[in-house]
């Protein structure tokens, strides 16, 4: 994962350079490449070379450490520690970088690609985890449509979340749903902190797409949001940690 993140990294930086250069892209062929050993025992000196040129300025970049984390914390369903962590900082900046009071925060497990080791926390290990340009959206959703946004969530036998306690079956039913430690209001608007993927309808959550409201505040993606968070508690002398709470029991 370290290596491709850097390739992919260096790649990009010679792209630009090659913007910059008075060239010109002719053609394009692609075709599979099996990624193998190989590459590692005979490797192409020309290209090391090449790249070695960029990775001071990447490591530059990527390897600060930043903060700690007390315990690994993984991702998995129903509840995990990663998700309800990653689900906590989206919630919590509804109210930070869109001034909204968030009642409930959406995750989905898809979006987190990695898990947290214990020790250091490098720039590096939350691209691991927030690979993608997610950014921070904040939607309205009808209590009846919260109601359904969470019967999706058993579907597929829980995401991210936090705010709210669900109850599901093995069968991926959803047997009972709280949002603060209350039964939900049909007709009551709910603000759902989550992801503009997510806010899409996409990963199944199709509910999202009967949003009456949408805000989404510029320069707020989830991996922004988590190197803040994890600074801030580097800043606070704190160790990173989360853990599960029965916020997603299944029965």
């Amino acid at each position: 994962m370290r290596r491709t993140l850097l390739y992919s990294i260096c790649a990009g930086m010679l792209a630009l350079s090659a913007c910059s250069s008075g060239y010109s892209l002719v053609s394009a062929e692609g075709g599979r490449v099996p990624m193998t050993n190989v590459y590692d025992t005979d490797q192409d000196m020309k290209a090391w070379r090449i790249l070695q040129s960029y990775q001071t300025r990447v490591d530059s970049i990527m390897k600060p450490v930043i903060g700690h984390a007390g315990h690994k914390l993984e991702a998995y369903r129903p509840e995990s520690p990663l998700s309800n962590l990653l689900a906590d900082i989206l919630r919590a900046s509804a109210e930070e970088k869109a001034g909204i009071k968030a009642d409930v925060g959406v995750m989905n497990m898809g979006g987190i690609r990695s898990l947290l080791n214990r020790g250091d926390i490098t720039i590096a290990s939350v691209y691991e985890i927030a690979p993608f340009e997610n950014a921070l959206s904040v939607v309205t959703l009808k209590g009846s449509d919260l109601q359904d946004l969470f019967s999706q969530m058993a579907s597929v036998h829980g995401e991210g979340i936090s705010g709210a306690r669900l109850i599901i079956s093995k069968e991926g039913e959803l047997l009972d749903a709280k949002v603060g430690g209350k039964a939900i209001e049909p007709e009551r608007a709910y603000q759902v902190a989550t992801i503009d993927y997510l806010a899409e309808g996409n990963d199944h959550l199709e509910a999202f797409k009967r949003a009456t409201a949408k805000t989404e505040p510029e320069d707020a993606t989830l991996r922004d949001l988590f190197i803040e968070y994890v600074k801030r508690c580097e800043a606070e002398g704190k160790m990173v940690d989360a853990k599960t709470e029965g916020r997603i029991v299944e029965r």
